[in-house]
């Protein structure tokens, strides 16, 4: 519910925009709330949230009101899981009640993500991968680091993918597309001027273009052929690239998975042959061997 309304928002009027935020904030107004009520709140009209509701995605404010009250009875639950009575972290929260309302905070990006994630755009974004000539995914910010655990990932299976954080590189790359090549860029806002820019070449290109965003109707998502929707919002203490990494990381590993669901005895070798590089380079647990041969530590 509320993953909808944040959604829909860079869509919507600002009086319309006042209604959603006031309903996101404090789900108790329009709980509590007649039609005439909330207009009053919100400084607007009645008939502008009814077109509010409809925005939304509602046959009305009846409809509307019953789904945030439903909403927010999940959202109390999962506080109390938590044993938390607020989840917005504070200026004088002790540090046991920012490590609880953090944990809080990343588990929920992660389900709500899951929750709401288009499964056949999951499969379909899968499928091209599988077939395709070549891999580029881009992710500028906090978002690079997305982009560069997918194509560690990716790599491991011995997928042909590549990435850089450098804009002019990434689109020299995508410039050479082709039409059996995927294109992935990942933007928590969806709003990442170089994303939408690398995106719209790769369409140009004629290859399978891929957004990872928390807005699917934005600048980004409106350049992919599939969107694999994030949902992560920031606070005070904890901006959207901070609150949005979590769930980026869970879609790329909604990918991986399915991904080696159907190649796995290839994919299974493959991963053996990257761990047994890497081997020589992981250091003994020294401390340990030197009590156990009596010498000093």
């Amino acid at each position: 519910m509320f993953v909808r309304l944040r959604r829909v928002i860079p869509a919507l009027s600002k009086a319309e925009r006042r209604i959603a935020e006031t309903t996101i904030a404090d789900p108790r107004i329009v709980v509590d709330s007649t039609i005439t009520r909330l207009a009053d709140v919100c400084s607007t009209s009645p008939a502008t949230v009814a077109r509010f509701c409809r925005s939304a995605g509602f046959g009305g404010y009846t409809e509307f009101r019953l789904a945030v009250a439903s909403a927010a009875s999940r959202a109390a639950a999962v506080r109390d899981r938590f044993r938390i009575d607020d989840a917005e972290i504070g200026p004088d929260d002790s540090a046991a009640d920012v490590v609880t309302k953090v944990a809080f905070q990343e588990s929920k990006a992660i389900e709500e993500t899951a929750r709401h994630l288009d499964l056949r755009a999951l499969d379909a974004v899968v499928g091209a991968l599988r077939g395709a000539s070549r891999i580029q995914v881009y992710g500028a910010g906090a978002s690079a680091l997305a982009a560069e655990d997918m194509q560690q990932k990716l790599m491991r299976i011995g997928l042909p993918v590549w990435s850089s954080v450098d804009p002019h590189v990434a689109l020299v790359g995508v410039a050479q597309s082709a039409p059996d090549d995927v294109v992935i860029a990942i933007s928590h806002s969806g709003r990442t001027r170089e994303a939408s820019e690398l995106l719209a070449v790769a369409r140009e290109r004629g290859a399978t273009t891929v957004a990872i965003t928390s807005v699917p109707d934005s600048p980004v998502g409106e350049q992919a052929d599939h969107v694999l929707a994030t949902s992560a919002h920031g606070s005070r203490f904890r901006p959207g690239a901070m609150s949005s990494r979590s769930a980026q990381l869970a879609v790329v590993d909604f990918v991986m998975v399915r991904l080696l669901q159907g190649t796995y005895d290839a994919a299974s070798d493959r991963l053996q042959l990257t761990r047994d590089a890497v081997a020589a380079h992981r250091l003994s647990n020294g401390r340990h061997a030197a009590r156990s041969n009596g010498s000093p530590t």
